[in-house]
């Protein structure tokens, strides 16, 4: 009889780890990578004001995944209503591999070569830079011209974008992190720029990770895993997530679609 108890208890599945949770009280709504789309940045945020009027009072942060700039043509512009919007309530923001290139680029030639490639021109250009001037220039004249024309505050604004959130059983990043490494010890560069280790990865762990970085056609949302960059520069769908308890549901812009400058 003892044998069989021992097999039968060997032989039972483990109990189902319980759902991630935010905290009792609060509510998160999470934005994927906007890239200088500010016409959809505008929608998002009479979405998210909306949705989060029509339900139950709560202690309400919105955070933005990072990529707010590159490729689409009005990165000020959301630049501006994201630091607006911060003003009127509580919004946190995650600096994206596109902030890190476009702070480097003010002092590094390499990256300031990078960042034109993929997105760059199309950011400078949405500040008082006229494409006459961009394209009369060297680097180092750019460079010269970027520090004369983007705001002081909008590049203090980005250098004090935060690397990573938790928030309850949800840990926000841009890109994800690195499997098997405490999240104590993450490198920031893995955070702003990691696709496929962390992709791939499927051991368990005891929160579930809210991400950008990576597009795909539709959100990818699994117990574990919320990736929701839709590619808002070029297919006009910008998505957020909104997380209360143990609930999760989908908001997401419909706006034109745009010719994409480049990966990255």
């Amino acid at each position: 009889m003892l044998k069989k108890l021992r097999a039968l208890i060997a032989a039972a599945p483990a109990p189902a780890a319980p759902p991630p949770g935010i905290p009792a009280g609060e509510r998160v709504y999470a934005i994927g990578d906007v890239h200088g789309r500010a016409d959809l940045m505008a929608d998002m945020i009479e979405l998210v004001e909306a949705d989060d009027a029509a339900r139950a009072p709560a202690q309400t942060t919105v955070i933005m995944l990072g990529d707010l700039v590159d490729r689409g043509p009005a990165s000020a512009g959301v630049i501006a209503l994201a630091r607006d919007w911060g003003m009127r309530r509580t919004v946190r923001y995650l600096q994206g591999n596109h902030e890190e290139m476009f702070l480097s680029s003010f002092t590094n030639d390499n990256v300031l070569r990078h960042f034109l490639r993929f997105g760059g021109r199309e950011t400078l250009l949405s500040y008082p830079i006229t494409p006459e001037e961009y394209h009369c220039t060297t680097l180092g004249e750019l460079q010269d011209l970027m520090a004369q024309r983007v705001p002081r505050a909008d590049i203090a604004f980005m250098a004090a974008m935060e690397n990573m959130i938790r928030i309850g059983d949800y840990v926000f990043v841009h890109a994800g992190i690195r499997p098997g490494v405490a999240l104590d010890e993450q490198v920031v560069g893995d955070l702003r720029w990691i696709r496929g280790e962390f992709l791939d990865d499927a051991s368990p762990r005891d929160f579930a990770v809210v991400h950008g970085h990576t597009i795909t056609p539709a959100p990818e949302v699994t117990p574990m895993r919320i990736g929701i960059d839709t590619g808002a520069y070029a297919s006009g769908q910008l998505t957020a997530i909104g997380l209360q308890g143990t609930d999760r549901w989908l908001i997401a812009t419909a706006g034109e679609t745009r010719d994409e400058p480049g990966p990255g």
